[in-house]
């Protein structure tokens, strides 16, 4: 949504997707920006792979100029795309990452399919090391034709300190400290971990869980099981995550899987220490003051999460160290012109 924002008129959307009842995120959408969501009136991209389906999308994808597709949700159309060998618009692949049923094993049957299906594509993006070497070593694309762009954000909106109210609710008092995460509740996030860390924090700490999803009564389980339910807030969703980042006093990430968390960039833009899973690439993002607190489990997490309440100085420390590092490695412009000079648009940054 950002880059469509960003690139504004330049371009024309039509947005299909694998779950058509699940498009929260079009209200994040400007309004200037020319988007078509023709629903019913466009073959559906989920259902069982058939070759009617197939030739029904490969069909609708020659009126479009450049076709992207993301995850494993457009897989279908990917495969569609290689039934217009001639005659047809480019396809960029885009892939982020994988759900629950992958974060320990990869699926075979999906490997070689993509295997299969990707050759057609004019290039494949990824946004961390781990993913691209997937993609180069499982499903044997060239690397000629993998781009590693890593998500980018605007550093200098975290700089400034929030409100205490930027929130809304909670809202910071004086004297607490806050751990905060934001993710969407899903149980890839394993955000009950996070709470079972939390809770061997002492002394006035909240947890602020900022997002939304199916774990939510999962988490809040967790919380009232150990009695820390009065200090677990979960507000919901919330866009524009530059006004309260850097409320958090601790960033914490318990994730089972993740490629290039950009909640992570968002916390050290904010000036904000981590406390997190070693997973994806968490450490390479991490500035060096800030390694010692990337653990292996949830032992170390807690451990970690303890280190940094008891002393501010450290936090000060690290918080700016991270500050640094993502002005000079995460910026927003770098991101966007390579996807401008991938789509073949005009860079608006």
């Amino acid at each position: 949504m950002r880059l469509m924002n960003l690139f504004a008129d330049q371009a024309e959307h039509t947005i299909l997707s694998s779950v058509p009842d699940a498009l929260g995120a079009r209200d994040m959408i400007a309004p200037l920006v020319r988007v078509e969501f023709p629903g019913d009136s466009a073959p559906p991209l989920h259902g069982k792979p058939a070759p009617g389906r197939y030739q029904d999308l490969a069909r609708y994808m020659k009126r479009f100029d450049l076709v992207l597709s993301y995850n494993w949700g457009s897989m279908d159309a990917v495969g569609a795309h290689r039934l217009l060998v001639r005659g047809g618009p480019p396809l960029i692949h885009h892939e982020d990452g994988f759900n629950a049923d992958e974060t320990e094993k990869l699926n075979w049957k999906r490997n070689l399919y993509r295997r299969l299906m990707l050759p057609t594509a004019k290039a494949l993006v990824v946004p961390s090391t781990r993913l691209e070497g997937i993609a180069s070593d499982v499903w044997k694309q060239p690397r000629t034709k993998l781009h590693r762009i890593p998500n980018g954000i605007d550093t200098a909106a975290y700089a400034p300190l929030p409100a205490p109210d930027a929130l809304g609710d909670p809202v910071k008092q004086p004297g607490e400290l806050w751990i905060g995460t934001l993710a969407g509740l899903r149980s890839v996030k394993n955000l009950p971990r996070l709470v079972r860390a939390f809770a061997t924090v002492p002394g006035p700490v909240r947890l602020v869980i900022v997002g939304e999803g199916p774990e939510r009564e999962a988490i809040l389980a967790e919380a009232t099981r150990l009695g820390v339910a009065d200090r677990v807030h979960l507000p919901g969703f919330r866009d524009q995550p530059q006004r309260f980042v850097g409320l958090f006093d601790i960033f914490a990430l318990s994730s089972e899987s993740e490629q290039f968390p950009i909640s992570l960039a968002e916390a050290m833009a904010a000036g904000v220490p981590a406390a997190s899973l070693d997973v994806g690439d968490v450490r390479a993002m991490s500035d060096p003051e800030n390694l010692p607190f990337i653990v292996q489990d949830e032992a170390g997490l807690a451990r970690a999460l303890q280190t940094l309440a008891s002393d501010s100085t450290l936090r000060a420390r690290i918080g700016a160290a991270n500050r640094a590092r993502a002005e000079a490695e995460f910026g927003e412009a770098a991101m966007v012109r390579r996807y401008a000079a991938l789509y073949g648009l005009e860079s608006p940054l």
